[in-house]
């Protein structure tokens, strides 16, 4: 299947650049891969949230078809992992869309926010407000760390591993704050990345709970390396700071744990988007590098491919490139001069370092299997060139028992025509819940 040209066509639209700070701190790389492996782990985070953790309503404004209350609470991500949070982000602040009238229970639907996707009117008028007229559904629209009040993009490679944790964290508060306030079913949705974080939030909570996912897939690794988000990267500045700083390739790769085949299926595919990715980076590299370095770089290229297909942890990844790539003085030594950022298989190396990163932190392998993967619906675009599926595991082969409706085209066109096929795939998880679990209220 091809990828959508206005995928291809939206995205060269969009000038902004992503990662602009870079990989972010190694000290908050190392603390965020620390917790990963709590976090990752359901039966680890139990009792990581109290049952009664305080939550908010500060504003309540009357509509002729719902009631809409703003909220807040304090992320509990700034109590187990102090600091990590920018200072805007420490408060969660969340909408609640309640219909005045209910036609069957009292259901909720949390809606997590996709890339761009900041405060709540776009959540609202596209998905929740449709969905009270259509089922009498109430929604609940938390907003995005880094979103408050700071409507800019994620600067830091390490800020979408912050997000991650954060929301975690706090859906499971606002889970256990409207079982508390009597709502039921409750389960959780999102479009593209909003898809994305609701499925690492129901791998935490211990009970089963529907789960649409829109969009979205089983790892981010593929979006920011392959797909056409990939190209808005700012890899010069990642390039440059892997370049001069060992300690990544000295030390945050020590910490990497995820062992799937995801990091290292290299194929034909990924490797012409690395040739292509490197196209306009290699015009800024000196020309002796070009003419000096161009036959060995593809020899080495090919050795890598070979190496990277065969691999069998991240780790053993990464240990094994210097072996083949050391005509460039690769990965070993101190790197404090900034001569050696021009390397030929820096670029090469900086995608293989963000794919480890990427897997290690955000594949859906690396967490908890939901309670009851039969309460999931996927809706994913055929065409998708934002979110990749060639060479990454697939949610059935992870979370087995877990449907995937395809819909035809690409990420933008059904996200500007297709969100009744996403609240239809809402309605039809609550449906399934409801009659398989009745009584679990």
């Amino acid at each position: 299947m091809g990828v959508s040209r206005l995928d291809v066509f939206y995205r060269r639209l969009l000038l902004n650049k992503l990662f602009i700070g870079g990989w972010g701190k190694p000290e908050d790389l190392k603390r965020i891969f620390e917790f990963r492996k709590i976090i990752g782990d359901r039966e680890k985070c139990r009792s990581l949230v109290p049952k009664d953790y305080p939550v908010y309503i500060n504003k309540t404004e009357e509509f002729a078809d719902c009631q809409i209350q703003e909220g807040f609470f304090i992320s509990p991500l700034e109590h187990l992992v102090p600091g990590i949070l920018p200072p805007e982000s420490i408060k969660a602040r969340f909408q609640f869309i309640v219909p005045k009238r209910w036609q069957k229970n009292r259901p909720v639907c949390i809606h997590l926010a996709g890339t761009g996707d900041h405060f709540f009117w776009r959540r609202r008028t596209l998905m929740a407000r449709p969905m009270i007229k259509e089922a009498g559904m109430a929604s609940l629209l938390l907003e995005n760390p880094y979103y408050i009040l700071l409507r800019s993009s994620l600067k830091n490679v390490s800020d979408l591993f912050v997000m991650g944790g954060a929301l975690i964290l706090e859906s499971t508060v606002l889970l256990r704050w409207l079982e508390r306030e009597g709502f039921w079913p409750l389960g959780m949705t999102g479009i593209s990345m909003g898809g994305y974080m609701a499925s690492l939030a129901v791998t935490n909570w211990p009970k089963p709970i529907p789960l649409i996912p829109c969009l979205s897939w089983s790892t981010a690794s593929s979006v920011f390396t392959t797909g056409v988000l990939s190209k808005a990267v700012n890899w010069t500045e990642l390039e440059k700071q892997y370049g001069i700083n060992s300690v990544y390739e000295e030390e945050i790769i020590n910490l990497l744990e995820y062992c799937g085949a995801d990091s290292f299926k290299m194929g034909e595919n990924v490797e012409e988007h690395l040739r292509d990715l490197s196209q306009d980076h290699r015009l800024s590299v000196k020309q002796g590098s070009k003419s000096s370095g161009g036959s060995e770089e593809d020899g080495a290229g090919d050795r890598e491919d070979h190496l990277l297909s065969r691999g069998n942890s991240v780790r053993t990844c990464f240990e094994t490139l210097p072996k083949n790539l050391n005509a460039h003085n690769t990965l070993h030594g101190k790197k404090m001069d900034s001569a050696k950022c021009c390397r030929p298989s820096l670029h090469r190396e900086s995608i293989s370092f963000m794919k480890g990163v990427m897997d290690e932190c955000t594949h859906m392998a690396n967490f908890s299997v939901p309670v009851d993967t039969s309460l999931i619906i996927v809706v994913q675009a055929k065409e998708d060139a934002y979110v990749p599926r060639t060479g990454v595991l697939s949610l059935q082969e992870i979370w087995p028992g877990c449907e995937v409706r395809y819909l035809n085209g690409g990420h933008i066109s059904a996200y500007l025509f297709k969100q009744n096929i996403f609240r239809q795939a809402i309605y039809d998880a609550f449906n399934r819940f409801c009659l398989k679990y009745p009584n679990l209220h």
